[in-house]
């Protein structure tokens, strides 16, 4: 190969070539006067833009002033608006509001707009006992963007609508009208039954054929700010998602940390969810394209954060026969599977219960008994006895793992010596291995397969908790919400992943978890480490410190679970190994085991005949 040497020549030339470059780019550069003058010319050309811009902005007169306090801006609104300048005319043209309410809702809905400019659950406080607000202070912005026939473009939520509140039985209905006339109208209807979160909701036009240019797309957009209800921001973030069902019965998601959006069609219902509380929009007619856009708003999580995420839907609606005739559904409630499930539209979809086996566990087993335990204990009293449960029906398998790990115990001498043996030979050391475990009936994977049967419960509750809105604001000992971080003293300082604050019911949980792999890796790390496996000592230590931090701002509920849960299974394994389980009788069972002949089955015969086919060519090597 030949060498590569430095060129001295190559390098003057590049540096000669840089300094007449940057001469040259010294020499051009414009003079005061000329840039003052590129100044000058460009704040020109962005005032014609600006000029052009508020021209064309056919109802901004209505962002500043209300038209009935000014004559002359009620003229200059009423040309923006052509047709519908009959609805600037009406007494209703402010910007009052209507007031709805149930026993579980109280609304307010603007004539400035037409939609709602306040939702309040009434029967829930926020973290701090301030009334749970879903929609207040300007959070939410509701638009039905249309074109006119004179070539107008209209923003619904700069117009006044006409409000009429009436009694339809038990129901409250509140009719919101845009008018052209008395006889032509766009209208949002309300209907707020008693006792209800879902109330109905029509978005309808009447006799607006020839006024609305139904060639042109006809957009709805609802935009909403989710308010912080928890004390943990980054924990209540977590779960705070938008959630959607498309497709006649596919259900999706958007990104819960980062920014995300997506393009869906035939849209059934969509969920801006905050966790425990969620804002629903339905449909009986599924919207033809739905854009969405989740934004997260909580940029550090040691800031008092006031919201949590930007979400945005913006919806193409469909006129028929030049009129559009939308029936829907608005959801103002908590994130409750027992509520949500009981109005068989599938918007229970919107939990985060786990996906598959997951998820029907969590249905139709977690969710029923745990709501059967907590109508008779307190919420404390009910995860302990649900984990007692648990552990009951779980422990025949249990049993068996530890029947496994006693047997594997017992062989463990007879194992190292074939390691001690076959230490330079890795193909002999694993026959023999196998052939001790076919001999003894023993094998590792009898002991791993009743841990993976309860690896989907396990999952499952760890998938419920989070989302156990009757944990909510439910106290047990020294935590004042099992919903929530259990406090038990304030750190002076911000700790990565763990927090400003100690918990407690983390720490006895790492410490129940630290004990039980103390008992069952303790026997592993007593033999040689081989080399590729994991350092068992590592992970004894490793898996409480992530405990330990995971779960410092996580539901206290879910760490008291693996509290319990630890102990349970420590308890357990003391009873079986000092009562049930006999290592002597093992033995036995093992040695009889052994000197009864095994006919081989067909693919253990062949599987051997491999391994010994393997082994005569690694010793020909």
């Amino acid at each position: 190969m030949e060498e590569k040497k430095f060129d001295k020549q190559s390098m003057i030339g590049f540096l000669l070539i840089g300094a007449i470059l940057l001469f040259m780019l010294w020499q051009n550069q414009p003079t005061e006067e000329e840039l003052a003058a590129q100044k000058a010319q460009e704040e020109q050309v962005e005032a014609q833009e600006a000029a052009a811009e508020k021209a064309s902005q056919t109802d901004a007169v209505v962002e500043s002033t209300t038209p009935q306090n000014d004559s002359l801006a009620l003229e200059r609104y009423k040309a923006t608006l052509g047709s519908f300048a009959y609805s600037a005319t009406l007494p209703s043209a402010t910007d009052d509001v209507t007031e709805l309410e149930n026993d579980v809702l109280a609304l307010k809905v603007s004539n400035k707009g037409g939609f709602i400019t306040e939702a309040r659950l009434k029967n829930f406080k926020s973290y701090d006992s301030v009334p749970v607000y879903l929609i207040k202070d300007g959070n939410s912005r509701f638009n039905l963007t249309f074109s006119t026939t004179d070539n107008r473009t209209l923003n619904s939520e700069n117009l006044y609508f006409e409000p009429s509140l009436s009694k339809e039985g038990e129901n409250q209905v509140l009719s919101m009208k845009l008018k052209v006339s008395d006889s032509e109208y766009l209208e949002y209807r309300y209907t707020l039954t008693p006792d209800d979160y879902m109330m109905g909701f029509g978005i309808k036009t009447v006799g607006l054929q020839n006024v609305v240019n139904t060639s042109q797309p006809i957009n709805l957009d609802w935009q909403l700010k989710g308010y912080r209800h928890a004390k943990s921001i980054t924990y209540e973030n977590r779960y705070t998602r938008l959630t959607y069902e498309y497709e006649e019965g596919d259900h999706d998601k958007l990104d819960q940390t980062g920014d995300d959006d997506a393009i869906e069609t035939d849209v059934d219902w969509f969920n801006f969810r905050q966790h425990f509380f969620s804002s629903i929009l339905l449909t009986d007619q599924p919207f033809d394209e739905v854009r969405f856009s989740s934004k997260n708003l909580v940029e550090d999580e040691e800031v008092d954060t006031v919201y949590t995420k930007q979400y945005a839907a913006n919806m193409t609606l469909k006129p028929v026969n030049g009129e559009l005739n939308y029936a829907m559904d608005f959801y103002y409630g908590p994130t409750d599977y027992q509520i949500l499930n009981n109005y068989d539209r599938d918007i229970d979809e919107a939990m985060p219960l786990g996906w598959g086996i997951f998820g029907v566990i969590n249905k139709y087993l977690i969710i029923p008994f745990f709501n059967f335990l907590i109508a008779y204990f307190p919420a404390g009293i009910a995860i302990i006895l649900l984990t007692i449960s648990i552990k009951l029906l779980l422990s025949p398998v249990q049993y068996k793992q530890y029947l496994s790990q006693g047997k594997m115990k017992v062989l463990r001498p007879e194992i190292n010596e074939i390691n001690e043996k076959y230490a330079d030979n890795p193909m002999k050391k694993q026959q023999e291995t196998m052939k001790l475990y076919s001999k003894a009936g023993a094998s590792p994977l009898s002991g791993c397969i009743p841990g993976l049967l309860q690896i989907p419960v396990f999952y499952a509750l760890f998938t419920f908790f989070p989302s156990a809105f009757a944990l909510r604001h439910k106290s047990f000992l020294w935590a004042d919400d099992l919903s929530s971080y259990d406090k038990i003293a304030d750190l002076p300082f911000h700790i990565p992943f763990y927090g400003d604050h100690v918990s407690l019911f983390p720490i006895l949980a790492s410490i129940a978890i630290f004990i039980y792999m103390t008992m069952t890796t303790g026997q592993s790390m007593q033999q040689t480490q081989q080399p590729g496996m994991p350092n068992m000592k590592f992970l004894m230590y490793l898996s409480p410190i992530m405990m330990l931090f995971f779960f410092n701002n996580y539901a206290s509920g879910l760490s008291l679970y693996y509290f319990i849960s630890n102990l349970i299974t420590i308890g357990i394994m003391l009873v079986i190994k000092n009562f049930i389980l006999d290592e002597d009788k093992i033995h036995a069972k093992i040695a009889t085991a052994k000197a009864k002949p095994k006919k081989k089955s067909k693919f253990s015969q062949k599987f051997s005949e491999m391994m010994e086919q393997a082994e005569k060519q690694q010793r020909n090597k």
